[in-house]
């Protein structure tokens, strides 16, 4: 894959940002491979997302920051630059239930997505062989359900060691701190296994088939201190009636969760997520 800068951009909306980003990158032989653009017609912000060939700019990112800053200044903009030769490191965290990790090491072993994994953490052993037969570090760090405060200590400091830059909650079945969410803003991201808003909380599928629902579906989003309440990333649904049990819902329902936790993981890796209050402006 050619490598490439990665431009985002969010700012009050007012003439003259595209004009002035564009010139700012052409004025130094920036060769521009993908752009988007959207202003929210309620808060009147605007989000800017371009891809840069990096072998057209004659600097490395830091050089751009530098360079960059007066513009920025100039619209109030809130911004970062990414280079995609540089893999995000991304831990990911399970419980008993493999389908969603699975399918991610199976990406993540082909090439289909380019991170890094510094290690997993469990609260449970059931994944250890799996995952080390991949050669990836596997820490049980377990729970004790009247004494949570310990666990959540061991998940801090192994994800503070590995120098996270993504955590990934694939069916990671515990609610996560306020701390922890808010130490890494839009960094948490979580599958859900229901349509959200509907069905929050635990046993969602079993919630779906009392309520006699006609689909269900899952939830990529990010973690906040509020549970299953963060700004959402990705979902997807499928079909069901009257004849599908509960059973048969988790059945289908994994299918589901593991095709919207990975859009959900590539959406965040490709910088093409950005977050504005409570909810997301995807180019996807």
């Amino acid at each position: 894959m050619e490598r490439s800068y990665r431009l985002v951009i969010s700012c009050p909306d007012e003439v003259g940002i595209v004009a002035a980003v564009s010139a700012f990158i052409a004025q130094h032989g920036g060769w521009i491979t993908e752009a988007h653009h959207y202003t929210d017609p309620g808060s009147q912000w605007f989000f800017m997302r371009y891809v840069v060939r990096a072998q057209s700019l004659p600097f490395p990112p830091a050089e751009f920051r530098t360079r960059f800053e007066p513009i920025a200044m100039r619209f109030g903009m809130q911004w970062y630059i990414t280079d995609s030769g540089m893999n995000r490191r991304v831990v990911l965290m399970a419980s008993k239930q493999a389908h969603c990790l699975s399918d991610l090491l199976y990406r993540w072993r082909s090439g289909e997505l380019q991170f890094d994994i510094p290690c997993v953490l469990s609260n449970h052993d059931d994944l250890r062989r799996y995952v080390e037969w991949h050669g990836i570090p596997y820490f049980h760090l377990p729970v004790d359900s009247t004494d949570k405060e310990a666990h959540f200590v061991a998940v801090s400091d192994a994800i503070a060691s590995a120098r996270a830059d993504t955590i990934v909650l694939a069916r990671y079945m515990q609610i996560l701190p306020a701390e922890l969410c808010q130490r890494y803003p839009a960094s948490i991201i979580n599958i859900h296994h229901s349509f959200l808003p509907s069905f929050i909380g635990a046993r969602p599928y079993h919630q779906a088939s009392e309520r006699g629902v006609k689909l269900i579906g899952a939830t990529c989003h990010y973690v906040t201190s509020e549970l299953d309440a963060g700004p959402i990333i990705e979902q997807d649904v499928v079909r069901v009636n009257h004849h599908n049990t509960a059973e048969e819902m988790v059945r289908l329902g994994r299918d589901v969760e593991k095709m919207v936790l990975a859009r959900g993981l590539r959406y965040h890796l490709e910088d093409r997520v950005l977050v504005h209050d409570n909810k997301t402006i995807v180019f996807a």
